[in-house]
């Protein structure tokens, strides 16, 4: 999974460098189509910032089931800081962001937490065909 991780993070330049125009002519017909303006490049950016860390937290929330959610949103901010601060010091057309930290680390936790749903109902599950 980190790596992955380490491609996006150390690409030498925006991922979505290729694709700003496209995506941006996407948000205008989008717009004038009602969708609101707070749906813009900055929201699908941060979006994809949470979507990107959610498998992060679900295989480390099933890879370490005794870890409460909080520490394995502490591990996606740790690896978020260290891709960040890797930005920071060598790559010069990438732009570390405090905004990604937290959406990363919001991207692990939901993971965490979806990690945890699942297991929970697959458990009650298995409990319930036990009283059968």
């Amino acid at each position: 999974m980190l790596v992955p991780l380490a491609f996006v993070a150390f690409w030498p330049s925006p991922m979505d460098q290729p694709v700003q125009n496209q995506l941006a002519s996407v948000l205008q017909f989008l717009h004038r189509r009602g969708i609101p303006g707070w749906f813009n490049y900055q929201f699908v950016e941060a979006s994809g910032n949470v979507a990107l860390f959610i498998p992060l937290g679900f295989i480390s929330s099933l890879a370490f089931r005794e870890k409460q959610w909080w520490r394995i949103g502490a591990f996606g901010l740790l690896i978020s800081g260290c891709m960040e601060l890797g930005q920071l010091l060598f790559l010069h057309s990438r732009f570390a962001s405090p905004l990604d930290l937290v959406t990363n680390c919001f991207g692990t936790v939901l993971g965490a937490l979806l990690a945890t749903a699942a297991l929970t109902k697959i458990e009650a599950h298995h409990l319930s065909a036990a009283d059968l």
